[in-house]
């Protein structure tokens, strides 16, 4: 019997990007709306959600299913997104919110999952990696692929299949690459296992192959005329295949034995079910059963409704070829049988063009639309290794190959174009040049802000377009792609009411570094503390009742907040000492979601310390807490964990440059700049360079607005200029230390603010600004050069 509909499944707001579907009687689905759905059967041909998961802040991408465990009788779902994380969530008849695990460790969106029987977890990414996780803990780190990796297999729990986009496939034998595979001419999709024979897998170059597990190719399926995203196997062995151009294929001995068109631009995946169902989940949100069994067909007014919607679609002309319709028949060609399953036969109606594709099954052509000449906004298109909605050719000089500039309409143009410039060593001066270009080059798209995304270790978000005011307009909508936050430049008024002296300074506002994906760092925090709770030699690190009751109410204040909602209840300098308590007991490679949360904590307001000695106690904790003597003192590189947590220490100390009331006790400013003299000496990262002056910049901020303590000033003053020395090679750092700068001589000459400046001070500056200018050719460092030049 031939394939036909058997259910629609209906709750989805937006694409379907996977489907697992473990058992007859369940069908897992996550969508692009952030969502991950279970689905129970309800009857022979329908469905019905039993739970609706908030999977993520962002686009949910992969999910599978985690076998039943005396903890979860019914099997757990995992997911997988631009959050970067994976979420493991147990299945039972109720919404959840807070997935059960949280595995943190890839930088980029997690495309693909896989699970083995006995419930060992991969993951793929578009950082280049896949990630073995055992008992919900990183066993194996995949590296060897240089592009995204799309799709991955558990063979056993320690042999393992990898599919990436830089067209090739990898075998691992626990950590290492055994045999890589070579044949798909382009980014290899999916993956799946041939019992018997080997493994499948699905391209970009519209193919698909299958190969023994030696490397030999037993055959090449063509049939598919776009993209093959996704595959599977029938229990009888037969294979099925979905795409981009609209279709879900099912081969048997090497031919396509039929094709299912879909009333979408893209089937994005594809799973088969134990009874030989097929699932499959489209770019139009909807989820699809079909089945060969009569008895699970879906009625027959729900049947024909499917097939008028397949035939009322636009098919564009680069799917089924070029078109003369002069040269087209009528109708009177569909007498003619086809010769294959998936057949395409354009005929001409009137002025119309209708495309019609065979069916070997009941041997009628079938109407799968009317062709129309242009590709929709919808087809995806691939840049090193990573969907694109655009993918613009721009020419920078003449005789020279064009720049690729890879755009998403939800991003924002800003962003995208920060981003095209720095990865092509372009100046920032074009910034606004190549935002002109995306908008016009994507008329008629709405540009999203992708308000949501945030780094997987900082919670940093994109840049937010703001309203602004006149009197705030010199503020560039730029943003920093770790910070979220805006560069600082002068005004774009091209008529100022009153002439100006200077182009960017003064500048008073700090900057924060408040964005942050809340629910997984509390699901992290929370992870760590029963890790250490359920072992006795650590079960006294672990938080008491207490302090469990502060955490929760600080989290519950910062979702709120972050969310622009009214907390109920503020912040206090308990919850500050709260987390330092807990930092000064955990492991050190434990502590990095407790100072994320204490760099929130300190972005917002808080009561004033119970002693004046409250907040050099606090920065003491944290220094201790990153490991600082080590760090200035072991002469080597830090390790990742040193790295990430001095990070947000830095990030900590700008947020507690806000307020004016932050400087007005000197110790703990002395305390914290005595330390940070020593940093210039580290091989700081590019994030961590840019926090540092961030740090500056805010205390400068605060010294535009009134006195600070002259032994703060001369300290600042001393680590600008130490910064400065060392800055020749980030802009965005740079530019900060250089407002900063700005800011302090000033105050110094304008506000008559008490800092003696030693000549010799004078000719360090201008011979670190003048090799800033000379090696890093910005605007916006010209600009503040002009202005500190003139100050000097």
């Amino acid at each position: 019997m031939p394939y036909k509909l058997s259910a629609t499944l209906l709750s989805h707001t937006s694409d379907v990007r996977a489907v697992a579907s473990p058992s007859d009687n369940l069908i897992l689905s996550a969508s692009r709306d952030s969502s991950a759905i279970s689905w129970s059967r309800v009857s022979l041909s329908s469905f019905a959600p039993a739970s609706i998961l908030r999977a993520g802040s962002k686009f949910v991408n992969a999910v599978a299913y985690l076998p039943p465990t005396p903890r979860a009788p019914r099997g757990s779902i995992v997911v997988g997104g631009q959050d970067m994380v994976v979420n493991i969530f147990t299945l039972d008849a109720l919404n959840k919110d807070d997935p059960e695990h949280t595995l943190v460790g890839h930088s980029d969106n997690v495309c693909s999952l896989g699970v083995s029987p006995e419930g060992t977890i991969i993951s793929g990414s578009w950082d280049k990696t896949a990630k073995v996780w055992k008992n919900f803990t990183l066993r194996y780190d995949l590296r060897g692929h240089e592009q995204s990796v799309w799709s991955v297999l558990t063979i056993s729990e320690t042999e393992f299949l990898t599919a990436s986009a830089d067209k090739t496939i990898k075998l691992w034998n626990q950590h290492k690459a055994v045999r890589t595979y070579e044949g798909h001419r382009d980014a290899v999709r999916g993956l799946a296992l041939v019992p018997d024979i080997g493994f499948a897998s699905c391209s970009n170059d519209s193919e698909v192959r299958v190969w023994t597990m030696e490397g030999d190719t037993v055959y090449t399926l063509s049939g598919h005329t776009s993209f093959v995203y996704s595959l599977s196997v029938l229990p009888n062995g037969d294979l099925v295949s979905a795409g981009e151009d609209r279709s879900v294929r099912i081969w048997r001995d090497g031919e396509c034995s039929q094709v299912l068109i879909h009333p979408a631009i893209s089937v994005w995946t594809v799973s088969t079910m134990p009874n030989g169902d097929i699932v499959s989940g489209c770019s139009d949100g909807v989820v699809r059963v079909f089945s060969e069994s009569e008895e699970r067909w879906a009625s027959s007014a729900e049947l024909k409704a499917f097939e008028d919607q397949v035939s009322s679609q636009s098919l564009p002309s680069q799917q089924v070829g070029d078109v003369k319709k002069t040269d087209l028949p009528g109708h009177e060609a569909l007498a003619s049988p086809g010769r294959k399953a998936g057949e395409v036969k354009m005929v001409r109606n009137g002025d119309i063009v209708e495309a019609h594709q065979w069916d070997s099954s009941s041997s009628n052509w079938q109407k799968i639309g009317e062709v129309v000449d242009a590709i929709g906004s919808s087809r995806k298109q691939l840049y090193n290794g990573k969907e694109y909605d655009y993918v613009f050719d721009v020419d920078i000089q003449e005789g020279a190959p064009p720049l690729k500039l890879p755009v998403n309409v939800s991003e924002n143009p800003y962003a995208v174009a920060q981003r095209f410039l720095e990865q092509n060593d372009l100046p920032m001066s074009y910034l606004d040049q190549v935002v002109k270009f995306i908008e016009q080059n994507t008329a008629g798209i709405k540009l999203g802000n992708d308000s949501n995304y945030v780094d997987p270790y900082t919670g940093a978000g994109r840049y937010q377009p703001s309203v602004r005011s006149p009197a705030d307009a010199s503020s560039l909508s730029y943003a920093d792609p770790y910070t979220g936050a805006s560069r600082y430049t002068a005004s774009s008024a091209s008529a100022p009411l009153e002439p100006r002296a200077f182009k960017i300074i003064p500048y008073s506002k700090p900057l924060s570094f408040k964005q942050a994906n809340i629910p997984a760092m509390q699901a992290k925090m929370y992870q760590f503390n029963e890790a250490l709770r359920i072992e006795i030699s650590t079960e006294v690190l672990a938080m008491y009742p207490e302090e469990l009751t502060m955490i929760e109410e600080a989290f519950t204040y910062l979702a709120r907040a972050s969310s622009q909602s009214s907390p109920a209840t503020a912040l206090t300098w308990a919850h500050a000492e709260t987390v330092t308590q807990i930092l000064d007991r955990w492991p050190m490679s434990q502590r990095f979601p407790v100072l994320d949360l204490c760099r929130l904590i300190m972005a917002y307001p808080l009561n004033a310390p119970p002693t004046p000695s409250s907040r050099e106690k606090l920065f003491d904790s944290l220094f201790k807490a990153c490991d600082w003597a080590s760090v200035i003192s072991g002469g080597k590189a830090m390790t990742k964990t040193q790295e990430t947590n001095i990070l947000l220490l830095f990030r900590t100390i700008a947020n507690s440059l806000q307020e004016e009331s932050s400087a007005s006790d000197a110790r703990w400013i002395t305390q914290v700049f005595t330390a940070l003299t020593q940093a210039t000496q580290l091989a700081l990262t590019k994030t961590q360079r840019v926090a540092l002056a961030s740090i500056l910049f805010n205390f400068s901020c605060i010294g535009i607005k009134g006195p600070v303590p002259a032994d703060a000033r001369a300290l600042h003053l001393s680590l600008i200029l130490q910064l400065l020395r060392a800055q020749n090679d980030d802009p965005e750092a740079a530019y900060r230390t250089c407002v900063a700068l700005g800011n302090v001589l000033y105050a110094t000459k304008l506000q008559k603010a008490p800092l003696e400046i030693q000549s010799s001070q004078i000719t360090d500056i201008k011979g670190a600004l003048g090799a800033i200018k000379s090696a890093l050719p910005d605007q916006r460092i010209a600009d503040i050069y002009m202005d500190i030049m003139a100050l000097v």
